[in-house]
């Protein structure tokens, strides 16, 4: 039978199952097999077939018959599992069937009606044509079944594994396989690599692309803060029922990262061949950040390490992909998922150098993702990430990305999670350390040409986000700086460049009007203090580019100093600011060429879709403090008693310390009061409508601006340095650096201040961002076939830009 032939018969099944007023009873298997049997149609075929109208249709008129095409469908899959689809034939059967589940669920999950209905048994359906006595399997949820078998089928000889088959008489049995024999790919605790199969590879994919559309029931229900609520697929099929977790938990892993998208070494060589591997990884990727799902929230485990992956353990979370990913602990284990991770997230910088050289690969923010899931559940990996230069060769494509994305209002949750990813690495010492080595690379970037270290790239990348990013990053900038302040007690030398930049946002960030439009405004100017505050401090000797960039701009420190707090002061500064809205000027900044072969970042094509986001919680709610002591290691800071109830007399604060020693450490979370906290997750702009500055307010803050060690370096090395310029009529700058290089402050600077650092701590809040970005990007990268396009899904908003 030719393809249109099928083609029309299957679509005449489709059109008798929306007219048919009267039930069809499950036992009519002539009716049943149109759609399934002999029709060779692709998964898009049987997207544009089946139009969602005619679903919708059959649900609201028909359910009966809606239920007995998912009921009948899933028959086949368990059928076909448990036979090991010997025949062609079979093997068809199953892929339509496939087809037809991955079309009908997302209709099925958008009634709320409709939820329950693949965790009900259906009685006595499909039993009354077989004499089959009830088993135990008779009385499983049509969900289970489901799962059970597509986790069968994916371990299915000659369907998505290689046969080990001896001889041609022998047979392999499905149900004694042992599938840790035939994981997908070398990698973590496998190392034979199976010879490539396209046709193993397009099945496994449409296999995954229905697991991935089970478990999308999290779309269809609005967000909720509730780590307690759990993804029922999820849960069963990441459970001990699942008796091919660790292997498909193992072949989802090692095909990711074991994928090299360069074509064998050979340049050019994906135009020659068609890559099904892609699809395959892509999927693959996609189910592993789907299915890590921890329930509460990803508070920090410590993992248990076996002697083996394979020995399960009671002990970790109930989800077996959480548990066996805690438990990775060989060092080239580590290695080699290292090593992957940063081949894929290199991948599209290297298109830049030999344009269309290699296949351009799509999946980095999925990557990011398994990325951030990997430190949140694998401390050791974590800590092995940051123990060698590796970690730069994943935070080179990280700011890549965030640069080239900072003007696109559609790749804000891109820029939200690249910024949680260096927010993580920057609470630990290493990580700061590893930012010394120089940065030769050379990726192009719409950034000033600059000759320094990686240090120095992070800051002049973070200045080009604020200064040239758009509006809706604004709630970044308290991550942005923490970062900095995090790591800058480690900077040994910071570039002429990345000194200006940091000093051009001092000077931006402490403008009157800036300071007096918001409630935590602020704050930023504390961020960066402490950050000048540290580096002093620590590193004092390196870095003559930096107190020479001080010295330049002192008057900006004086004018902190002196900012005025009087009620007409502060009309006057928002009176400025209602003139100029733009946030913050790019001229101060003198912006010098940027790197060959960069090009700007745009904004979004017109069309584009995007995937709303909720808010993210504030710094605060974001990090926990911890002091750095004397040998390094660190202690948390406890917190301090409850923040000041709203709108209570703030001048009673500002007696708290006229000194300036304490940095603003002790006191500073007193600016926290609740209603900031709460204003900080409305958006900022709705919320600073009815809020106003006072001079209590400005009093209260001022007060503690820690400028007491900056003071005393310009007292100190101002006097000096006019002095060498009027004695030998001095103009040139490498003559003062080389003077500042040379000088002390030794014994002239207060006692140093203890090493503050903020750890990025899990929490219900962040849990729900990543959970709804993560649909997110799952949503918009399912576009052939198009799995949610055009449903009814809740847990974001689809907006055309």
């Amino acid at each position: 039978m030719g393809s249109s032939d099928s083609k029309l018969n299957f679509r005449k099944a489709v059109i008798q199952l929306t007219t048919k007023t009267q039930p069809v009873e499950a036992t009519d298997d002539a009716f049943w097999d149109q759609f399934w049997a002999d029709t060779t149609t692709t998964v898009q075929d049987v997207f544009a077939l089946v139009p969602a109208a005619e679903i919708r249709a059959v649900r609201e008129e028909s359910p009966s018959n809606l239920a007995t095409l998912c009921y009948k469908a899933v028959e086949k899959l368990v059928q076909g599992a448990e036979s090991g689809c010997p025949s062609e034939k079979e093997k068809q059967v199953v892929l339509n069937c496939t087809r037809i589940l991955s079309r009908t669920l997302p209709y099925i999950f958008e009634d709320q009606d409709w939820r329950g209905f693949f965790w009900s048994t259906v009685p006595g359906a499909g039993r009354a044509g077989t004499d089959e006595s009830e088993d135990d399997d008779g009385a499983r949820p049509l969900a289970e079944s489901l799962l059970l078998a597509v986790a069968d089928l994916l371990f299915c000889p000659d369907f998505t594994v290689h046969s080990h088959k001896r001889g041609p008489d022998s047979v392999e049995d499905m149900q004694s396989i042992d599938s840790c024999e035939y994981i997908w790919e070398a990698g973590v605790g496998f190392a034979q690599s199976p010879p490539l199969n396209y046709i193993h590879d397009l099945n496994r994919t449409e296999l995954l692309r229905l697991l991935l559309t089970c478990f999308s029931e999290a779309m269809y229900l609005p967000p909720s803060s509730d780590t307690s609520v759990l993804n029922p697929w999820v849960t069963f099929f990441c459970s001990t029922e699942n008796r091919h977790a660790l292997p498909l938990f193992t072949s989802l892993l090692n095909v990711v990262f074991a994928y090299d998208p360069v074509g064998y070494g050979i340049p050019y060589n994906h135009l020659l061949f068609s890559d099904y591997r892609e699809q395959l990884v892509e999927q693959a990727v996609q189910t592993l950040i789907v299915t890590l799902e921890h329930e509460g929230g990803g508070a920090a485990r410590q993992p248990v390490s076996p002697t083996c992956l394979e020995e399960q353990e009671s002990t970790g979370p109930d989800n077996l992909f959480v548990n066996y990913l805690s438990r990775i602990h060989r060092e080239e284990d580590y290695d080699f998922i290292l090593k992957g991770l940063a081949r894929l997230l290199t991948n599209p910088l290297t298109q830049t150098y030999l344009p269309n050289s290699t296949k351009k690969i799509q999946f980095h923010q999925e990557l990011l993702v398994l990325f951030w899931k990997l430190c949140d559940f694998n401390k050791k990996f974590l800590f092995f990430v940051l123990k060698s230069s590796d970690v730069l060769d994943i935070l080179v494509p990280i700011l890549f990305y965030l640069n080239d994305s900072r003007a696109d209002q559609s790749r804000v949750g891109l820029m939200h999670i690249g910024v949680f990813i260096l927010l993580l690495l920057s609470g630990e010492r290493n990580f700061g350390v590893r930012l010394n080595k120089p940065y030769s690379v050379h990726v192009p970037m719409d950034i000033p040409v600059f000759t320094g270290t990686h240090a120095d790239l992070l800051i002049v990348v973070f200045h080009k986000i604020i200064t040239c990013g758009h509006q809706r990053l604004q709630p970044l900038y308290d991550c942005l700086l923490t970062i900095i302040v995090n790591v800058s007690p480690y900077l040994k030398s910071l570039s002429m460049v990345a000194a200006n930049k940091l000093l051009h946002l001092l000077e931006a960030f402490s403008t009157s009007w800036f300071l007096f439009s918001a409630s935590q405004n602020h704050h930023l100017v504390f961020f960066l203090l402490e950050a000048f505050n540290n580096i002093i401090q620590y590193q004092f000797d390196g870095n003559c580019n930096l107190v020479y960039s001080i010295i330049r701009k002192r008057n900006v420190f004086h004018q902190l100093a002196n900012l005025p707090s009087d009620a007409s002061s502060i009309q006057k500064a928002m009176q400025r600011k209602k003139k100029s809205p733009v946030v913050i000027s790019r001229t101060a900044s003198q912006e010098t060429v940027s790197m060959e072969g960069s090009r700007p970042a745009v904004a979004a094509e017109p069309g584009t879709l995007k995937a709303s986001l909720v808010a993210i919680p504030g710094i605060e709610k974001l990090t926990e403090k911890s002091q750095v002591s004397e040998d390094g290691t660190m202690v948390s800071v406890p917190k301090r008693g409850s923040p000041l109830k709203p709108h209570a007399d703030q001048s009673t604060t500002a007696g708290i310390s006229d000194t300036e020693s304490n940095c603003g450490r002790d006191t500073e979370d007193v600016f926290y009061t609740e209603d900031e906290m709460e204003r900080s997750q409305v958006s900022s702009v709705s919320s600073m409508s009815y809020w106003a500055p006072t001079p209590e307010w400005v009093v209260s803050w001022k007060c503690k601006l820690p400028l007491q060690t900056i003071m005393r370096l310009l007292q100190v090395l101002v006097p000096q340095v006019e002095k060498i310029c009027i004695d030998k009529g001095l103009t040139d700058e490498s003559e003062i650096l080389r003077f500042l290089q040379h000088g002390t402050l030794v014994g002239l600077l207060p006692v140093p201040h203890p090493i503050l650092i903020r750890k990025y701590q899990a929490n219900a809040g962040t849990a729900m961002w990543f959970r709804t970005y993560m649909w997110g990007v799952v949503y918009l990268r399912n576009v052939d076939p198009p799995i949610w396009y055009d449903t009814d899904v809740r847990l974001f908003e689809i907006q055309r830009m």
